[in-house]
């Protein structure tokens, strides 16, 4: 048997060849398992191990006489191994073989996507902590709300990504299953102690009542994970986006020496490489549709999943990897701008401090109702002047001097009152 050779890229795992050797390995550990149980001869297997191969090119030419792709891969098999390869698929249909290759497939990429999604976690730690004290301007519907911090904004990000984390490691033992039952699954020509000690060796778990096939609810569920996992990509990417608009400029994609933004405007440094992680969570978010009507299949099992899993499963496997790693080197080298936070989170004379001169004034004995035609008042004055200033308009307003002294209309615009309880998040979040 050849040896797994180390992969050193998702795309690999995705690979004619690499299919075929997870047929090849699946193959194998039935006939060690039939061997251990006493089906065949023991030295027949040792035989096969030492024989087996295949030939990529040798298959194709093969599937396109018989039209079968299973069938071609295993003539092929025993043009290397011989009289022992009558031991090769004994009981088994194609789907047992398929499947369950397929399942070791599923769980190397999800290991790999793992592996770089603990990368981009890690990222987002730091930043988080290196920015816990950047005070920006929180936004809701697109408009100043009230201070945030941008380490704040990042810690809500990893606080997403870990829940995707944990979602991925459940995915992982739900799609580690093996099918070793035979035709429609019913064990007729095949002991299910064989599936059993079969999936043992590759690492996998028997489906519980599979038919022809394993039942395509976990590879929707597959899908629709790593769709949601790029939605929240999507969600940070749009958000660096709209951060490094012109007129807002908080942070900025890294922009390499040499690199040019348009054949037209020498100018521009655009966020090509967080529009570009925006259109893959497009791709990724529309095959989710096709794994859903995937699960539909006639009686026990047609192939009109097959077709679309050669396209979809690759698609989704290699576009989480790549999204994953482009946000990380995204997030670790993004440009952060504190100066531009802090211009921003005081135009129009500090209008985002509007619900703490509300509450101070609340706090002194006047209705609510009274607070917040006050405050408005000026708040909206301040928007709609050229050069506005809200705390100049709160601080000459005599229905708020009245009431408040300097020193407290002073204290409604510290913006540290805002970030009092911000620890409490970092704890949650072991940062």
């Amino acid at each position: 048997m050849i040896e797994r050779y180390t992969l050193p890229a998702m795309g690999n795992l995705w690979t004619d060849r690499y299919k075929y050797q997870t047929w090849l390995e699946v193959e194998i550990a039935v006939c060690e398992a039939q061997a251990e149980l006493g089906y065949i001869p023991g030295d027949a297997v040792e035989e096969i191990k030492a024989k087996a191969n295949f030939n990529p090119d040798r298959i194709l030419e093969i599937e396109a006489e018989v039209r079968h792709d299973v069938i071609a891969f295993l003539t092929n098999v025993n043009e290397y191994v011989g009289e022992p390869g009558r031991y090769i698929h004994l009981g088994l249909t194609s789907s047992d073989v398929l499947d369950t290759a397929l399942s070791l497939q599923l769980v190397a990429s999800l290991n790999l996507i793992l592996e770089q999604l603990e990368d981009f976690i890690q990222a987002l730690r730091y930043r988080a902590q290196e920015h816990r004290y950047t005070v920006m301007v929180g936004r809701s519907h697109g408009i100043h709300a009230e201070p945030i911090t941008f380490g704040f904004k990042l810690a809500g990000w990893l606080a997403e990504v870990l829940r995707g984390r944990d979602r991925l490691i459940r995915l992982r033992q739900d799609i580690a299953i093996g099918k070793i039952s035979g035709a429609v699954g019913t064990y007729a020509n095949i002991d299910p102690k064989i599936e059993a000690l079969t999936c043992q060796k590759l690492g996998l778990e028997p489906d519980t009542a599979s038919t022809q096939v394993i039942s395509r609810d976990r590879h929707a569920d597959y899908v629709q994970q790593l769709a949601l996992l790029a939605a929240s990509i999507e969600r940070f990417a749009v958000e660096i986006r709209n951060l490094q608009r012109t007129d807002v400029l908080e942070v900025e994609e890294y922009f390499s020496k040499g690199q040019k933004g348009s054949s037209a405007m020498p100018h521009k440094r655009n966020p090509i490489r967080s529009e570009r992680l925006t259109g893959m969570a497009r791709i990724i978010r529309s095959h989710s549709v096709s794994a859903l009507e995937n699960i539909a299949l006639w009686h026990e099992r047609d192939i009109s999943h097959s077709s679309v899993e050669r396209v979809m499963l690759p698609d989704v496997c290699i576009l989480t990897h790549f999204m994953l790693k482009e946000i990380t080197d995204l997030v670790k080298n993004l440009l952060v701008y504190p100066e531009n936070m802090k211009r921003n989170m005081n135009v129009y004379g500090g209008v985002i401090f509007s619900q703490r001169v509300l509450l101070t004034l609340v706090s002194k004995g006047i209705s609510r109702e009274s607070a917040y035609k006050i405050v408005q008042e000026n708040a909206h004055r301040a928007w709609n002047t050229d050069n506005g200033n809200f705390k100049a308009f709160i601080s000459q307003d005599e229905r708020v001097t009245g009431i408040l002294s300097p020193d407290e209309i002073e204290s409604c615009f510290d913006p540290q009152q805002h970030l009092n309880h911000l620890n409490s998040i970092y704890q949650r979040l072991d940062i």
